[in-house]
């Protein structure tokens, strides 16, 4: 299974139609918060089904979790922004909160920036920004290959201006 994993649109449609068309084919979209709107939008042209949490920009919002499992391909994903979790500063206990809900694989966004940390019993992911990056001049996304029984196999990509 593919997956399409984005994060930090702000209110950017483009952004979000630019990294639908260059990811191609997906089995499903993760949205790790801020905006909201955003993720409904990727759901429309997407056709595919997409997870998404709300994130610190996105309050107040009733409707959406700030934070959710998502069970696909033998692995469980611990989706959050990553705001309540000081991932601003390290990942530790995003991992250990991730490890204690049975996931394998922690998805954030918050920072801007983009991470990939495969060392660890728990694989931790951050696309970036797909609108406002603060790790280099252009915006980002990730893909990422789940198969039971293996690791993610993610991949950054990175869009033009």
């Amino acid at each position: 299974m593919r997956i399409g994993v984005i994060s930090d649109t702000h209110g950017s449609l483009d952004a979000v139609a630019r990294a639908v068309s260059i990811a191609g084919q997906v089995d499903m979209w993760l949205h790790a918060g801020d905006c909201i709107g955003d993720s409904e939008h990727l759901a429309i042209i997407a056709g595919v089904p997409v997870y998404m949490v709300a994130g610190n920009c996105d309050w107040p919002n009733v409707t959406v979790p700030e934070e959710r499992i998502v069970d696909v391909a033998g692995h469980r994903i611990f989706l959050t922004h990553g705001h309540n979790y000081g991932v601003r500063y390290d990942t530790k206990v995003l991992a250990a909160v991730a490890e204690e809900q049975g996931a394998d694989i922690a998805v954030y966004g918050h920072t801007h920036i983009a991470d990939i940390s495969l060392g660890g019993s728990v694989c931790v992911l951050n696309p970036g920004s797909a609108a406002r990056p603060r790790d280099e001049l252009r915006p980002s996304f990730m893909t990422a290959i789940l198969e039971p029984g293996k690791k993610p196999v993610p991949e950054l990509i990175r869009m033009e201006d």
